[in-house]
């Protein structure tokens, strides 16, 4: 199971989950260090192209055709 739970390291390294959580046992985790205050638009321009390849097919044109309006 993998699950994201934010949370915040102080300058000693101590790790301060923001939610409780409760597991049956000890488990692994990985950490990512994120910039202290990400920029909205850095995060939409980082996963622009990513997301395009998927958008911009027309299959996608046509399942959401209906929300369009007549032309």
């Amino acid at each position: 199971m993998l699950r994201a739970v934010e949370a915040i390291i102080d300058e000693h390294g101590n790790v301060r989950l923001l939610e409780e959580i409760v597991l049956p046992s000890s488990h692994r985790a990985i950490v990512t260090i994120l910039e202290e205050t990400p920029l909205i638009q850095e995060i939409t321009l980082l996963s622009e192209a990513a997301l395009a390849e998927d958008w911009n097919r027309p299959e996608e044109d046509e399942a959401w055709s209906y929300l369009q309006p007549p032309q």
